[in-house]
């Protein structure tokens, strides 16, 4: 798997992408920073979607029964490799890294922009 760092212009794009790829797939967040260490912040749930919204600088990670709110994104990463993903990583404003593992790497169907 490689890391990727995607341009702010593809994010609003490439997170409804995976919102439609995604649904009911099990993900889990994690937060890391200096401060922080590791942290898990849920465990395996059934994800809803992740929205950029630009208007308000936020990306929303919905989660069944939990809405994970990261304001001012300054970077998304994306693990992944020959189509499959693994992880999308945003970066707030603070520094903290708010990581969306997925249980099991899933192969996206190609993005049609």
């Amino acid at each position: 798997m490689t890391v990727r760092k995607l341009d702010k212009a593809v994010w609003r794009p490439y997170l409804d992408h995976l919102s439609k790829t995604l649904t009911g797939y099990q993900a889990e967040i994690e937060a890391s920073s200096l401060a922080l260490g590791n942290q898990a912040q849920t465990e395996w749930l059934p994800l809803i979607g992740l929205v950029y919204d630009p208007k308000d600088d936020i990306v929303e990670v919905a989660l069944q029964g939990l809405d994970h709110m990261i304001q001012k994104p300054r970077d998304i990463y994306v693990e992944d490799a020959d189509g499959l993903l693994a992880s999308v990583e945003i970066v707030d404003g603070e520094g903290v890294k708010q990581i969306v593992k997925l249980k099991e790497p899933l192969l996206l169907p190609p993005h049609q922009p």
